[in-house]
């Protein structure tokens, strides 16, 4: 989802749907770059002034052509409009000079839009020791030769390095998003197989049993009423089931919710002290006990201004969840915020009650009490 920043919308944001990264428009402005050549011309320093214009032109409409195929056409680019602009900026800086010379960066930059694989170091070193050596050759300073070198190769990197970049973070955009795809897919799966592989043999059982029943109530009516009860404890059970499904579907179970707790609270700088008992916890009161430990948790972090926070499990009879903390009320008065409303009905459908409210001691206790449905470990 995109995000702003206060006062706007964020700026050069890669993750935006909007945002495209570079392209050759923003790489047009360098053409400018053919402007000391033209500055020789108009100062007259550089002759012949036949030769001079056309050639300065031909610079600058190359790189343009070459900047635009190497987002349009990049074959193109790189072995047609590519080696014309080098061929003709180099022999411009060699016969002309002076400030012709950077026409070479204009070059590394082309070369850096265009070319995106191994051989863009070495021609941008080939294009450094040219330049480096033309600089010489014409009695400039080493220092100066060797800054003019630098200058041309971080020139046509950093394009280079700007762009894959962009590349590899919309690659990687696309790949999460058809993770995010492939996992949804998989959990639907998961779900319809579970449903199935609850439901086709009880359902199966169910239909056999009515058509028997159909069958025994004009002879064996006692028969019949047994058979009914059968329809009736298997239907019992079949529902059991399908709630522990779809609770499973939307939770993550006790254990993992404590864990997460640990983690979430320590790192709200809030003191977290976990007592639980070692039980046997059938599949939906333990989802269940985790989505509550989730929502308190939740409400502790975001509303309370709690310290510290207690989060204990009773030993049985039945399971009774309590979250203490220190802090004030949650969730507006009486901590009956949408998420405890909606634990509070899963609750309810449980055979469960569920109390939250401030503490006589201070701070703030939720209370989730669910009847008794396993084992002791």
């Amino acid at each position: 989802m995109k995000q702003s920043k206060p006062g706007g919308p964020e700026w050069l944001n890669p993750l935006s749907e909007n945002e495209r990264g570079p392209d050759a428009k923003g790489m047009y402005i360098w053409v400018t770059l053919a402007g000391g050549s033209v500055w020789d011309i108009v100062s007259g320093q550089s002759h012949p002034l036949w030769l001079a214009w056309p050639a300065a032109a031909a610079c600058a409409a190359l790189y343009i052509v070459t900047i635009r195929l190497a987002f349009s056409d990049r074959h193109r680019a790189t072995w047609r409009a590519l080696p014309l602009l080098a061929a003709l900026t180099v022999a411009c800086a060699a016969f002309f000079q002076k400030d012709w010379f950077y026409l070479l960066v204009m070059l590394s930059i082309a070369i850096g839009v265009t070319l995106r694989g191994r051989e863009l170091p070495p021609l941008l070193m080939v294009l450094c020791v040219t330049g480096f050596a033309l600089q010489l050759a014409v009695g400039a300073s080493i220092g100066f030769a060797v800054l003019i070198a630098w200058g041309t190769f971080t020139a046509g990197i950093i394009p280079a390095i700007m762009i894959r970049l962009w590349e590899a973070i919309h690659e990687l955009q696309r790949t999460r998003e058809e993770l995010a795809s492939s996992a949804v897919a998989e959990e639907r799966l998961r779900f319809s197989r579970d449903l199935h592989d609850l439901l086709g043999h009880t359902l199966s059982v169910m239909v056999v049993k009515a058509e028997a029943v159909r069958r025994l109530i004009p002879k064996d009516p006692a028969t019949a009423t047994r058979q009914a009860e059968d329809i009736e404890q298997i239907g019992r059970e079949a529902l059991t089931e399908v709630r522990a499904a779809v609770t499973g579907y939307r939770g993550r179970g006790l254990s993992a919710e404590l864990e997460s707790a640990r983690t979430v609270l320590a790192d709200a700088g809030i003191d977290v002290t976990v007592r639980t008992p070692i039980l046997r916890l059938t599949p939906e009161t333990d989802a269940l006990l985790g989505w509550a430990v989730r929502e308190g948790v939740t409400n502790v972090i975001r509303h309370s201004g709690a310290r510290s926070c207690e989060i204990r499990l009773s030993e049985p009879p039945g399971a009774v969840l309590e979250i203490r903390d220190d802090g004030g009320a949650q969730a507006g008065p009486g901590g009956t915020g949408n998420g405890l409303v909606g634990l509070r009905e899963r609750v309810t459908a449980a055979g469960g009650t569920l109390e939250a409210g401030p503490r006589d001691a201070g701070g703030f206790l939720l209370r989730v009490t669910l009847p008794e449905q396993g084992d002791n470990a």
